[in-house]
């Protein structure tokens, strides 16, 4: 028999679970009588390598940064307390889109994608069989992905977003929810205010509305999950190729170890706050909108 509360997180590239979730998946990885899952639809190739030491990894050289990324996506889980975990279709299936810059932050689909590209266009009713499977096999009540233009218009962050909108769709008896990982404006500034003038950041603070963010009246529900913070920290470190990590070494001790003020940066040196509440939008669901609990209600 399966566990009472059953969840399921969609992401696109290793890394993606952390940055948007990881709270969420620590939260409910460590939960009595709930199975938390994550399932990552490529192994991230295209990404940017930050550590020199690592740049031959990357696409344009060597080509081994997706296999690199299997295991500093497995040290990130374990770090988050180990969910249940699948490779959309196999490991290995789906290669990472890539992407080309837009304004600011915003990313556009690339003009020729790789045959196994995760956005290819003929490649969707493979994906989300593919995806039915786990939902078949798991059965969530409760499934977590992003917003339609996958939080910065990311073609592989887009596409995970409509298989999983599909596959709710297609199994309206096993999954009641749907939520997007979102990030508000107001929440945003608050982070970016905490960390602006902070001595010593190693990192470029972002220009206005550089970073993206969704408007405050998306959100519906509110995660605290200050408890988590050092074991997020301990996962961004674990991405090591995608994530920089800093923390404010300020003497003060938040919870559970982790430092009282944490920032982070993507490869392009642009500095973003480790908050301590994580926001999504019911996107679809059944019973009261929940304000602090993905599962408030279904019980």
């Amino acid at each position: 028999m399966l566990p009472a509360r059953r969840i399921l997180f969609v992401h696109a590239h290793p890394d993606d679970e952390t940055l948007t979730t990881g709270g969420a998946i620590a939260r409910y990885a460590a939960a009595p009588g709930t199975v938390c899952a994550v399932v990552t639809c490529s192994l991230g190739e295209e990404g940017e390598v930050i550590p020199p030491e690592l740049r031959e990894l990357a696409p344009d050289r060597g080509d081994q940064l997706g296999g690199y990324r299997v295991h500093e996506l497995a040290a990130a889980l374990g770090a988050l307390g180990g969910p249940e975990h699948r490779y959309l279709g196999g490991l290995g299936r789906w290669r990472d889109s890539g992407m080309e810059h837009g304004e600011g932050t915003r990313a556009l689909t690339p003009a020729v994608l790789h045959p196994r590209a995760l956005a290819a266009p003929g490649a969707f009713d493979e994906q989300l069989g593919q995806l039915l499977g786990v939902v078949d096999e798991l059965r969530p009540q409760v499934v977590v992905s992003y917003a339609d233009d996958g939080g910065y218009g990311h073609p592989d962050h887009v596409r995970a977003h409509e298989l999983t909108t599909a596959a709710a769709a297609a199994r309206p008896d096993v999954v009641a929810r749907v939520f997007h990982a979102v990030r508000s404006r107001s929440a945003l500034d608050a982070g970016l205010a905490g960390i602006r003038d902070l001595p010593g950041m190693p990192f470029r603070v972002p220009g206005p509305d550089e970073l993206p963010s969704a408007p405050d009246a998306v959100v519906t529900t509110r995660l605290d999950v200050p408890e988590h913070r050092a074991a997020r920290v301990a996962a961004m470190r674990a991405h090591a190729t995608q994530i920089a990590v800093w923390e404010h070494a300020d003497g003060a001790r938040g919870a559970a170890g982790a430092a009282g003020t944490v920032a982070f940066a993507m490869s392009n040196g642009v500095a973003q706050p480790l908050i301590d509440v994580e926001e999504y939008a019911m996107a679809s669901g059944a019973g009261p909108t929940p304000t602090d609990d993905l599962f408030a209600g279904l019980d």
